[in-house]
């Protein structure tokens, strides 16, 4: 065999074993950017954050103003209707993502 012959050999060889690691390699998961554990995760936290900011402010001007606990419960209950709202935008919003990725895949189907 000729030094030219073998080039042309190994090039197709490494061309096919390029291809066959290529089709066995695992397919990204584009349509799903988030998993499902992480918007759960996401949605506890703004909740939890909501809950803490509210708390925090609530037991900061009772200490400051000598009052009952009457603006920590009240800065709380704020808290908690923050973060619910939040939570309920954030969950719009990925709920509209995925729509728009529902037609933009009937667009191409269709």
């Amino acid at each position: 065999m000729s030094e030219d012959d073998q080039n042309q050999r190994m090039a197709q060889l490494e061309a096919r074993i390029a291809a066959a690691k290529q089709a066995q390699a695992p397919k990204p998961r584009a349509d799903e950017h988030y998993s499902q554990a992480n918007l759960a995760w996401r949605m506890v936290i703004e909740l939890v954050a909501g809950l803490g900011i509210g708390f925090g402010i609530g037991y900061g001007l009772d200490r400051l103003f000598g009052t009952l606990p009457i603006l920590l419960v009240l800065f709380t209950l704020l808290g908690f209707a923050a973060g619910v709202k939040t939570m309920i935008r954030s969950a719009r919003e990925i709920q509209e993502q995925k729509l728009a990725d529902e037609a933009g895949r009937d667009d191409e189907r269709g």
